[in-house]
């Protein structure tokens, strides 16, 4: 088995991360390969709703992981003092990714693609040179060969 590549999408609250780490990941597996993604909350997260039986799984029962599964999804909640380690969750919850991007982790070791609107901030977080114009419908294709080339290669 070929070993994990992983790269995060960094840029400042309202650049765009999301949008370019979906479309990032719609590219790769495209192209056949396994894309899996990590996305980094700075506010603890509850995706399930108030009352439903495994919100109350979850909260009146303190279960330490309750997982919803479903003909077609499985959701994992888990209490965890992790320190959100982007390489350690992605060795966790990634197994057989081709491919992990991750949105966040700016301070991270990981190499990173830098989101950049001027619209949302007066500059970027790392080059000060950076554009945010896109003059031709390639960039997207470009970027991902991009991502793939310089992401990290995970042990195993």
């Amino acid at each position: 088995m070929a070993a994990t590549r992983i790269i995060s999408v960094i840029g400042r609250k309202n650049a765009g991360k999301t949008t370019l780490t979906v479309a990032l990941a719609s590219e790769l597996a495209r192209r056949g390969h396994r894309v899996m993604t990590i996305k980094h909350g700075h506010h603890p997260a509850d995706a399930d709703r108030h009352g439903s039986d495994t919100w109350r799984h979850f909260h009146e029962g303190r279960a330490e992981r309750v997982l919803i599964a479903s003909p077609d999804l499985r959701v994992l909640f888990e209490r965890t003092a992790d320190s959100y380690d982007p390489i350690g969750l992605a060795r966790q919850y990634m197994q057989g990714a081709d491919i992990v991007l991750t949105e966040g982790y700016k301070s991270s070791a990981l190499p990173k693609i830098e989101v950049f609107r001027r619209a949302a901030s007066g500059a970027p977080l790392y080059d000060p040179a950076a554009t945010n114009a896109f003059h031709d419908t390639i960039w997207l294709q470009l970027l991902a060969n991009l991502a793939w080339d310089r992401s990290l290669l995970l042990d195993q």
